[in-house]
């Protein structure tokens, strides 16, 4: 007997962000594998009596393995149970989503993906913003600020990333935007871009700040570590405060 694994993107937090499908997998669920960016309020949906499961990763934390999540994943559903297994923001925005598939493919175990809201678009709703404008900003880029060894990726694209007419988000930036930001104006995007830098979405602690990408990179510098989540928008876009 196999169980099935649903993959449920819980969004920033916020319950009400939260799709009618991931809440009634939810209450559905034997077990819940969650992260920690996708406990709280959230899994009070969770039924009464199922085994919630902490699993997560948080940079300079101490960290639950990726090859000890994909086994539970696989331990768990082999019994007959029906799995949630919920990733904060959108699932398959940098939320290493193919390994544990995977992992299930592998094993021969179902599984479903119920997409989310990831924190790009709840960033840019709480400013006030749309993320494109015709004629301005007509291309989206989405950017991990950190590879596997929590630096600033190797080979990325410059040019790309340097073009004024594009919206870039920056996700788990928070640490080399720095570096990021000397690298983009060194490749010509002007130093006073308009930077939104948005953390702890959906939450009491919720913090927007409007600056441009060289000031922003300045007070990350002097700011030192920090446990909340924060994403980072930059371009035309990102100054604009008409709502």
């Amino acid at each position: 007997m196999s169980g099935f694994v649903s993959f449920v993107s819980a969004g920033p937090g916020d319950p009400e962000l939260l799709t009618v499908k991931g809440a009634a997998r939810l209450r559905e669920a034997d077990v819940v594998l969650y992260d920690d960016l996708a406990s709280g309020a959230i899994l009070d949906l969770a039924r009464p009596g199922a085994n919630l499961v902490a699993v997560g990763k948080r940079a300079g934390r101490p960290s639950t393995k990726q090859h000890h999540v994909n086994r539970l994943l696989v331990d768990y559903a082999v019994t007959g149970a029906r799995v949630v297994r919920l990733k904060s923001g959108d699932a398959g925005i940098f939320g290493r989503l193919e390994e544990e598939l995977e992992t299930l493919r592998e094993a021969g175990i179902g599984y479903e993906i119920i997409p989310g809201v990831t924190s790009a678009c709840v960033a840019a709703a709480q400013a006030g913003i749309p993320l494109t404008r015709r004629h301005t900003s007509r291309r989206v880029q989405f950017l991990t600020g950190a590879d596997v060894t929590g630096e600033l990726p190797p080979n990325l694209n410059w040019a790309a990333l340097a073009d004024p007419e594009a919206t870039t988000v920056v996700y788990m930036g928070r640490r080399t935007f720095p570096a990021l930001a000397a690298r983009l104006i060194e490749h010509g995007l002007a130093a006073d871009t308009p930077a939104l830098f948005a953390e702890s979405l959906g939450r009491s602690d919720e913090r927007l700040v409007r600056t441009t990408i060289a000031e922003l990179a300045e007070q990350l510098a002097r700011g030192g570590a920090a446990s909340t989540a924060a994403v980072i928008l930059f371009g035309a876009l990102a100054g604009d405060d008409r709502s």
